[in-house]
């Protein structure tokens, strides 16, 4: 239980005492956007590498030069774990927003952070509002934001096993014509949620995958596009099993 009160009484104290940091980040992008968007970067990449620190969690990551650095991507993984959204963004080269379900926004500074690194907030019972956040996502990553999602649309609560990838998120791709990143997250889950309330000292395994350029792909392969991603997903995974 001692790392997961470690944990929660430093990101209290983050969220707390960050309260200046956040009116100044506010001030300074009232006259230079995008020295705000790389402070806020770099204050949160420390801000969840500390929570990673104590956790006591080993990472491996495979395939990360297969990341383009000069423009925007799109980054796809599957979801098991509160704390894959921390293992993936330290992990980032550039201001990236994550898609997030609405609920997340009801929690006060938490949501003023996000918001700063340009991440949306999806209401999976509403239409039309997800509709608007997909067509919002698009803009951000034409303007060189890359973005992430977890299409699997929740949790997935089974290990060795993965929802259905909902097509619609991979509009961001196919209309900004930014890359997709396939990511493959093993043993996530064993860090907290397999033993709840315990935080374990655990090693996981992030791979990569090559990009995929939707407008490259054949007919029927961009029909079939999530599937097609899914498929990548899962090779990475189960050939990463042996190394956790």
């Amino acid at each position: 239980m001692i790392r997961l009160i470690l944990v929660a009484v430093f990101l209290v104290l983050f969220l707390v005492c960050s309260i200046p940091l956040l009116i100044a980040e506010w001030i300074i992008g009232h006259f230079n956007m995008d020295l705000k968007n790389r402070s806020s970067l770099a204050i949160v990449k420390w801000a969840f590498n500390v929570i990673l620190f104590l956790t006591g969690v080993q990472v491996t990551v495979l395939g990360e030069e297969n990341v383009p650095k000069d423009q925007a991507v799109l980054y796809v993984a599957n979801h098991r774990s509160y704390f894959d959204i921390l293992l993936t963004y330290v992990r980032v080269p550039r201001i990236t927003g994550y898609i997030s379900k609405i609920e997340v926004q009801r929690i006060p500074l938490l949501r003023n952070w996000m918001r700063n690194l340009h991440c949306l907030f999806l209401d999976r019972k509403d239409i039309k509002q997800g509709l608007q956040t997909i067509l919002a996502g698009i803009d951000k990553m034409k303007s060189g934001i890359s973005m992430c999602i977890f299409p699997e649309g929740t949790r997935n609560k089974e290990n060795d096993t993965f929802l259905p990838f909902h097509g619609g998120s991979f509009k961001l791709a196919e209309k900004s014509g930014c890359p997709i990143i396939p990511i493959a997250l093993n043993n996530v889950a064993d860090i907290f949620e397999d033993h709840s309330p315990k935080i374990k000292k655990t090693h996981v395994v992030i791979e990569y995958g090559e990009p995929i350029y939707p407008n490259q792909l054949d007919k029927e392969t961009k029909k079939n596009l999530a599937g097609y991603v899914s498929d990548q997903i899962k090779n990475m995974y189960f050939k990463n099993k042996a190394l956790v």
